[in-house]
């Protein structure tokens, strides 16, 4: 990671805009953005915890061990979204590792200035447990499909929380452009399967695919698909 000159404008980001404004001048002196590269990583699973990351533009994925080779995606952060705080917790050990995707800028927050920012903020604190809620909810549901949906229902889940999540371009291409490699890493599958399903879906005219930009072609068949037990 490299030091980059501060981006934040203190009023953007959920940290500050959940602050009191008397809390302000201790984030500007307390926080440290950094720059990271495609594929730097942020910090890796078994860690000592350090501090939580605030994204303040780009892509970052949260991903996990699976088996002795692979990994299992766990959410895609973007734009003012927060990393770093599933290793909260008695151990400060990070459960899983975070990766940038892209060109991306974030806000650090060391752990013990974090902690103070939650004990004198109830406005975050209440953000705090209603996204830890949402994201609890979120994961319950993922574990579900994962044993529960076949390949292509997973598949087309995904491409359908994408949708949702990251918006598409006026002519329905997703605003995320995954490999996939990382899209099989998300649906917890291989990259053969993912490959073999992605070109059933264009054949049935659900999606169209041009190197990393998917196109939505067909919504109800996706839906369709993401609902078949």
């Amino acid at each position: 990671m490299k030091k980059n000159r501060k981006n934040c404008d203190l009023k953007s980001c959920v940290l500050c805009t959940h602050c009191l404004s008397d809390w302000l001048p201790a984030i500007d002196s307390n926080r440290n953005n950094f720059r990271l590269k495609k594929g730097e990583v942020l910090f890796r699973e078994g860690q000592e915890v350090a501090g939580m990351y605030f994204i303040h533009t780009g892509l970052v994925k949260v991903h996990k061990k699976w088996g002795s080779e692979k990994e299992l995606i766990l959410r895609i952060a973007h734009d003012g979204d927060i990393v770093g705080h599933r290793g909260l917790g008695s151990d400060a050990i990070y459960p899983v590792s975070a990766t940038a995707l892209e060109h991306t800028d974030v806000c650090f927050i060391n752990l013990d200035f974090f902690r103070s920012t939650v004990k004198v903020n109830p406005d975050f604190l209440y953000w705090l447990m209603m996204f830890f809620a949402a994201e609890l909810k979120e994961s319950e549901k993922r574990m579900h499909n994962l044993a529960h949906l076949s390949v292509k229902g997973r598949v087309a889940n995904a491409l359908l929380s994408f949708q949702k999540k990251f918006g598409t371009t006026d002519e329905n291409i997703i605003r995320l452009y995954l490999s996939k490699q990382d899209l099989a890493a998300y649906a917890g599958a291989t990259y053969e399967t993912v490959f073999r399903i992605m070109n059933e879906m264009t054949e049935e005219q659900a999606i169209s695919v041009e190197g990393r930009n998917i196109r939505i072609l067909d919504a109800a068949k996706l839906l369709g698909h993401a609902r078949s037990l």
